[in-house]
C-alpha cells in the first residue's frame, strides 16, 4: 500500500488508498462579476460585495469587510450567494499571496452577498462540501495555488489553474466523517470567539462607566455600599516614578545570557502578553543587570516609547529598559491602577505631534490627574476587572488550543 495515498491520521473503520483525480473533474468554478465602484456605498446597506479581504487567511468567513453595494441597482442572479455557497480567493490582496486559494462559506444572515470578479463560486461538487472546505484549507493545497500564481504586485489565479491539479479523495463516507469533525471543530472555534468578543466588549464598556469621565468625579456605575465623590490626584503623588534604563549599545551580546534567572522586558512582550508579564524570552547576564533597573516583585509600569501609554504587571524577574516607567512605592491598589491605565490609554496620543512618533517623558506621566477613590473601592474595582481579564484570557487560550488542533489535524487527515 502506497503510504502517500493514505493520510496520517484517520477515523476507525476506514482503510484503503485514496483516489487521485483532477479537481476539476469534480467541481466547476464559476467566475464573478465587475461590479463598478461608482455604486459603492461608505453608509452600510443590506447589499455587500465580497472582495479577497472577506476571506481570513487559513479559510473561513470575515464578516465585514466587504463593499457597501447601491441597493437600487440591479444585478443578475447568476452573482447573487446564496446561503451555504463556498467559495475561493482568485486574487490577492498583497504580493505575498498569504490569503490566495482560501475558501470561505456564506453565512445564514440577513445581508445579500454578491460576487465579484476577483472570487471564484465552486458549485457541482460531486462528494461532501465539508470535506472539500476543509481539504482547500489545508496549507498543501494554498501552496499548490500560490506556486501556479501569477502577477507581481498582486498574485491571481485562474479556473483552469485552480482545477486543473490532482487531489486525493475517500469514500463518501469517509469525506462525510471528515467533514462532520472539522464541522463541529469550527463551531466550537466560533462558540468561544463569541464569548471572546463579549466579554471584550463587556470590558470596554466598563472601563468607560466605572471610571468618572473626564472632568468629573463621581462614575456612572459604581458597586453598591460606595459613595461619594473621588479624590482627583495628579500621579507622580501616588507613587514614586522613575525610568528604566538600558545598556548601551544595546545589540551588545554581553548584556543577555540565555541562562539567567532575569528576563528583559520588550514591548513586544507587552503586546503578546496583554500587560500581564508571565514569562520573559530574552534574559539578561548579570553585566546587563548593573546597567538597568531590575523588579524581583511585582510592579505597575507604562510603556513611553514605540508602543506607548501601554500599562504592565511583571510577574516574574524583570530588567526594564528605558522604554518603561516604574511605579514605586505605591499609594493605590496596583490593580486598580492598572485598570485606570488600561482605560486612558488611547488618550495619551494627545501629547504626540501630528505626524510624529510619540514619546512620553516622566514628567508628563507625574503630571497626570487621576480621580481615585477609596483603597476598598479600588480592591473591588480590581477585583472586578481581574475577574473579567481571567475569562477573557481563557476564551484566547481555548481559541489558540482549538485552531493548533485544527491546523494539526488539516496538515494529517488529508493526503
Amino acid at each position: 500500500m502506497s503510504v502517500d495515498k493514505v493520510p496520517e491520521l484517520r477515523f476507525e473503520g476506514f482503510s484503503g488508498e485514496w483516489e487521485e483525480k483532477i479537481l476539476g473533474e469534480q467541481v466547476q468554478l464559476e467566475n464573478g462579476f465587475a461590479f463598478q465602484s461608482k455604486y459603492f456605498k461608505k453608509s452600510p446597506t443590506e447589499v455587500i460585495v465580497l472582495t479577497p479581504g472577506s476571506v481570513n487567511i487559513g479559510g473561513g468567513f470575515q464578516a465585514g469587510k466587504g463593499q457597501y453595494y447601491d441597493i437600487k441597482q440591479e444585478v443578475s442572479p447568476r452573482y447573487i450567494f446564496k446561503p451555504d455557497d463556498m467559495f475561493i480567493t482568485m486574487t490577492d490582496l498583497t504580493p505575498t499571496a498569504q490569503a490566495l486559494g482560501f475558501p470561505a462559506i456564506i453565512p445564514r444572515d440577513n445581508y445579500t452577498y454578491l460576487h465579484n470578479q476577483r472570487l471564484g463560486k465552486l458549485v457541482g461538487f460531486k462528494g461532501d462540501s465539508g470535506f472539500l472546505y476543509s481539504l482547500l484549507r489545508t496549507t498543501k493545497k494554498q501552496k499548490e495555488v500560490v506556486s501556479t500564481s501569477s502577477g507581481t504586485t498582486v498574485k491571481h489565479t485562474s479556473p483552469d489553474k485552480f482545477l486543473n491539479r490532482f487531489c486525493f479523495f475517500p469514500k463518501n463516507e469517509e469525506q462525510i466523517q471528515i467533514g462532520d469533525y472539522f464541522q463541529k471543530l469550527d463551531s466550537l472555534i466560533d462558540q468561544h470567539q463569541l464569548k471572546y468578543k463579549k466579554l471584550s466588549n463587556i470590558k470596554k464598556a466598563m472601563l468607560e462607566r466605572m471610571f468618572p469621565k473626564q472632568g468629573e468625579t463621581i462614575p456612572e456605575i459604581r458597586f453598591k455600599g460606595f459613595s461619594g465623590e473621588w479624590e482627583e490626584k495628579e500621579l507622580g503623588a501616588l507613587a514614586e516614578i522613575v525610568r528604566g534604563a538600558s545598556p548601551r549599545p544595546i545589540e551588545d551580546p554581553k548584556w543577555f545570557d540565555r541562562n539567567s534567572s532575569v528576563g528583559w522586558l520588550r514591548i513586544r512582550d507587552v503586546t503578546e502578553q496583554d500587560g500581564r508579564i508571565h514569562y520573559l524570552e530574552q534574559r539578561i547576564s548579570k553585566l546587563g543587570q548593573e546597567k538597568t533597573r531590575v523588579l524581583s516583585e511585582k510592579h505597575l509600569l507604562l510603556s513611553i516609547a514605540a508602543s506607548v501609554g501601554k500599562p504592565v504587571i511583571n510577574y516574574v524577574e524583570t530588567g526594564v529598559h528605558d522604554g518603561f516607567l516604574i511605579f514605586k512605592n505605591p499609594r493605590f491598589e496596583l490593580e486598580y491602577m492598572y485598570q485606570w491605565l488600561k482605560s486612558f490609554e488611547e488618550r495619551w496620543q494627545q501629547y504626540g505631534q501630528p505626524g510624529s512618533q510619540v514619546n512620553l517623558n516622566s514628567d508628563i506621566v507625574k503630571s497626570q490627574l487621576v480621580t481615585i477613590p477609596s483603597n476598598e473601592e479600588q480592591q473591588e474595582i480590581g477585583n472586578y476587572f481581574q475577574k473579567l481579564d481571567a475569562l477573557i484570557k481563557q476564551h484566547q487560550q481555548q481559541i489558540t488550543k482549538l485552531n493548533n488542533i485544527k491546523q494539526a489535524c488539516l496538515n494529517k487527515m488529508f493526503v
